[in-house]
């Protein structure tokens, strides 16, 4: 009897500390977060060529594999050194290609870019002046907007004035740190997109190493069906998040080409500039190439109004033929998600987390759908309820 009080005592003992240390943590916590973040900023700075490495190391495994498994249906009495000098020809390879792509970037598309911008630059300023004659001609008989527009015309000329009759010597300090800056945060990235490549190249060699390093990890903390069920969302979850973002930059690059195509033919300005933009934001799927056409419309807006409602009209038909014909083509339907449900992913994980979660909402929300799918198809055949799930199957899902 006094025994089991002792152990009542003890339990009750043990869970008030818990509690109290819980407490004291989630305290510690609350009032060190600024101090938690700034650390985290910092191992997030140092592990920042990692993160890029992991980056392209995982958007190059798919062709790596592909690479190997050419190679090795060619060689196929390739012996144990030979098998590792293929793996070490397909990382090569993998490597080369994603360089010749940055190459072709650097080389073709960023000198297009450049003069686009110049042009821009340019032209602006002239608009400007024919867009605030436009406007006064149009309230000429309306003379209480006038004098508001002119209020305003006034108020913006000055605070430009005010910005260029700084002083020269801080104006050109101001330049210079700027400048400065800016230079050191792209020597950054680039330092930690070339330790990123170097050090993809290692974990391109070791994914199988790693891949069987994780299964044992998961054979040793849970038991094996447990293990085997997370193993296959694994598995899913890397087919859909590797398919969706490989075929997305695929089909934001041929979108890309179109609109620069499109806008060349029909001679409008900056169509480099234009189809860089709209070619980045296709990478956010249903709303990206709308999103992008907002400020190029804007800059159409003041070449030419007529310009501006032909470009609105050539990306409303662009991204029907994105929607429609393009991108089901080169994800061939991979993440099984209906077009509301790509809607409700966009707008739920962009609320949550801006233009990252527009990109990762899809395959993420695919792979949610997946679980539910597979638990609810669990607990029917449970139920012995085996025919609702083929019926259902057939008649929605059916190739």
């Amino acid at each position: 009897m006094k025994d089991d009080e002792m152990k009542k005592y003890l339990k009750i003992g043990i869970t008030g500390a818990a509690i109290l240390a819980s407490g004291i943590l989630c305290a510690f916590v609350l009032f060190k977060m600024r101090i938690i973040i700034e650390l985290l900023k910092g191992i997030t700075g140092i592990l920042k060529p990692f993160l890029y490495g992991a980056v392209i190391a995982y958007l190059l495994a798919p062709l790596c594999n592909k690479i190997e498994e050419k190679l090795f249906q060619t060689f196929p009495k390739a012996n144990r050194k030979a098998k590792r000098f293929i793996c070490f020809i397909a990382i090569v390879i993998s490597l080369c290609v994603a360089l010749a792509i940055v190459w072709m970037v650097i080389m073709l598309i960023i000198p297009q870019v450049w003069d686009s911008v110049m042009k821009i630059i340019d032209m602006v300023p002239q608009k400007i002046t024919i867009l605030n004659n436009w406007i006064e001609h149009m309230l000429e008989n309306q003379p209480e907007l006038q004098a508001y527009f002119e209020e305003f015309a006034n108020q913006a000329e000055s605070h430009i004035n005010s910005l260029l009759n700084v002083d020269t010597i801080q104006k050109v300090q101001s330049i210079i740190n700027s400048l400065s800056v800016q230079v050191f945060g792209v020597l950054g990235v680039l330092k930690n997109i070339s330790l990123g490549f170097l050090i993809s190249a290692y974990l391109l060699g070791s994914r199988k190493l790693f891949g069987a390093q994780a299964g044992l990890i998961l054979h040793g903390i849970f038991p094996d069906k447990w293990a085997e069920i997370i193993e296959e969302e694994i598995r899913y979850t890397d087919k859909m998040f590797n398919g969706f973002l490989v075929g997305k930059i695929i089909d934001s690059a041929i979108i890309g080409l179109l609109c620069f195509a499109g806008l060349s033919f029909m001679g409008f300005e900056a169509p480099a500039f234009i189809g860089v933009i709209i070619g980045i934001t296709n990478i956010i799927p249903f709303f990206g190439p709308f999103i992008g056409a907002i400020p190029c419309g804007l800059l159409l807006l003041l070449e030419n109004p007529m310009h501006c409602l032909y470009f609105i009209i050539f990306i409303f038909v662009l991204q029907q033929l994105d929607g429609n014909v393009i991108g089901p083509k080169i994800l061939g339907n991979t993440t099984g998600v209906s077009s509301f449900w790509v809607l409700f992913s966009i707008l739920l994980f962009g609320g949550m987390w801006g233009v990252v979660g527009m990109v990762i909402g899809v395959p993420l929300f695919a792979v949610i759908y997946d679980i539910i799918r597979k638990l609810v198809y669990r607990g029917l055949r449970k139920h012995k309820r085996e025919s609702m799930i083929t019926d259902y199957e057939e008649k929605y899902h059916k190739s």
